[in-house]
């Protein structure tokens, strides 16, 4: 049904232009308490609407093809194809229109997250799909949409994650991390073709604004998770006349993404900045406390579990603990007890860490670092850094972040060195994309935007997506009480029904809501 290909085209009509004029399309715009900024982007305006021929693809999905420029300073220029899914609205006789939906990463399959996903109740309900057409696409460089891909054979890309080194635990290590980081680097400039200089968010957003008129929506309903509210964010400020309604679900702070805020682009690693260890260390904690509140429920309660936790990892820094023959290293201890986004996954974490600290004297190289896990389909580890890099300003030293990475055991001495490399490889990344956004943020945009984020997100933590809202014109924050990333992997019957009626009226919830959970982490 999809290719991954770049293609040649020649630009069709104008017909979008007259469409706007009057005012063509399933939505009449939102009527602001303030008028939406007339600023619009032109590359996009210059570009084709693209036809899309939707066709089964199971179990009641269509799928479709997008053709859309790959550099849209050339729209009449090469083309690449964007693999697109839709759920049809179940009630088509009250259908709004269309909610497009993407799952964040970078780097997985939004065609994939849709299958999965769109039946997800706390996610998407029955009266919510009920009104909206779901459409969610592969972002290009992602899988099936042009992917980005580093190595010949899906074996020989197994094999090189396979042996990837994991986050350096000391000085020693960091060399050959740093060495490796600018292999694999230098291996996608070789590889990866044209797609890579033209991988930015910006464009992802010139993408989804020719997908919403592509479905004939005159203003866009979204909803992005993770880094979808960036692509979100881009959006509105790039369309802000052209937004009906907007979740950011699991928010970054933006401007810290894409270069920091002053200078800190320059000498801060991205995910330091972002403040990802804190979120880790506070979602940790959280876990913990969780974990004795449920008494025998949770594997790791008898005694006191942070002071468990203490003992078992200075034990593993120490030496590697061996586990049924299997030896941990204390990189994939703290990894592994930093993996806190699912919170259906709390009961098994915690049966683990209990097994580890029986075996007490001698953890798996468990997971390897989730973006390496072989496990993962296509190109999510290349994806990642081609989209990654094109958007945010990082150090390009190494020697930057040895010295982050100090201050960082310092002030957080179990997870602060998993966010000083997380993103390691852009400092060598031999591609930049001249369209990537970086501001400004808060172009008031023609309906309010809602954020939501879980108390204790060990991804997005709370205090970026409260600097995320306040870069944006006009945004409320809704905060779900629990533990874990976006509402996608925290049930929240009550959040997907503010969610839901806000997508429905375009008005925010009360000021004052607060969710909760819809059961714990340890049932």
């Amino acid at each position: 049904m999809f290719s991954r290909s770049v293609r040649r085209g020649t630009r069709r009509g104008g017909f979008y232009a007259l469409a706007v004029l009057l005012g063509v399309g399933t939505f009449a715009f939102p009527s602001p308490a303030r008028a939406a900024d007339a600023y619009v982007d032109r590359l996009a305006e210059s570009a084709a609407t693209p036809e899309l021929s939707w066709s089964d693809c199971d179990e009641g999905f269509q799928c479709a093809l997008a053709r859309v420029p790959l550099d849209y300073n050339e729209p009449a220029g090469a083309q690449l194809e964007l693999a697109t899914i839709r759920l049809p609205a179940s009630d088509p006789s009250r259908r709004l229109g269309t909610l497009f939906v993407n799952f964040g990463g970078p780097g997985p399959s939004g065609v994939d997250r849709l299958r999965e996903r769109a039946r997800w109740p706390w996610l998407f309900s029955e009266e919510l799909r009920a009104r909206f057409d779901l459409v969610s696409w592969d972002p290009r460089g992602v899988s099936r949409s042009a992917g980005v891909h580093c190595f010949a054979t899906a074996e020989e890309q197994a094999e090189y994650f396979g042996t990837f080194p994991g986050t350096p635990t000391d000085p020693g290590q960091e060399a050959d991390f740093f060495a490796r980081s600018a292999d694999l680097a230098a291996r996608c400039g070789q590889v990866a073709g044209p797609v890579l200089n033209h991988a930015s968010t910006a464009n992802t957003a010139r993408d989804l604004e020719l997908l919403r008129r592509a479905v004939g929506d005159n203003a866009l309903t979204y909803h992005g998770i993770s880094y979808g509210t960036q692509v979100g964010a881009v959006y509105a400020n790039m369309f802000p006349r052209r937004v009906r309604a907007m979740v950011f679900d699991g928010s970054l702070d933006f401007e810290g993404n894409a270069d920091g805020h002053g200078a800190e682009g320059t000498h801060l690693p991205l995910d330091t900045r972002q403040g990802v260890a804190v979120g880790i260390a506070e979602t940790f904690d959280a876990f913990l406390r969780e974990c004795s509140a449920a008494g025998p429920r949770c594997a790791f309660a008898a005694g006191d579990p942070k002071l468990k936790w203490i003992a078992l990892a200075e034990r593993a820094r120490h030496a590697p603990i061996v586990l049924d023959g299997t030896p941990w290293t204390f990189s994939q201890v703290v990894t592994t007890a930093g993996s806190l986004s699912r919170p259906e996954t709390y009961a098994d974490l915690a049966t683990l860490l209990q097994q580890l600290f029986d075996a007490a004297t001698s953890a798996p190289a468990l997971v390897p670092d989730s973006l390496f896990d072989p496990a993962y389909p296509a190109n999510r580890a290349e994806a990642f850094y081609a989209i990654q890099c094109s958007d945010s300003m990082v150090p390009t030293e190494p020697a930057a972040y040895s010295r982050v990475a100090a201050v960082e055991d310092l002030h957080n001495p179990y997870f602060g060195r998993t966010a000083v490399f997380n993103a390691m490889p852009c400092a060598f990344w031999p591609a930049r994309d001249a369209d990537r956004y970086t501001g400004p943020w808060n172009r008031q945009t023609a309906a309010p935007i809602l954020v939501m984020n879980s108390r204790y997100d060990p991804a997005t933590p709370l205090h970026g997506a409260y600097a995320g809202a306040a870069q944006l014109a006009t945004a409320r924050v809704l905060v779900i009480e629990g533990t874990g990333h976006s509402s996608m992997y925290v049930p929240s019957t009550c959040a997907e029904q503010a969610k839901r009626d806000y997508l429905f009226t375009g008005q925010l919830p009360p000021d004052d809501l607060r969710c909760g959970t819809d059961h714990s982490p340890f049932p």
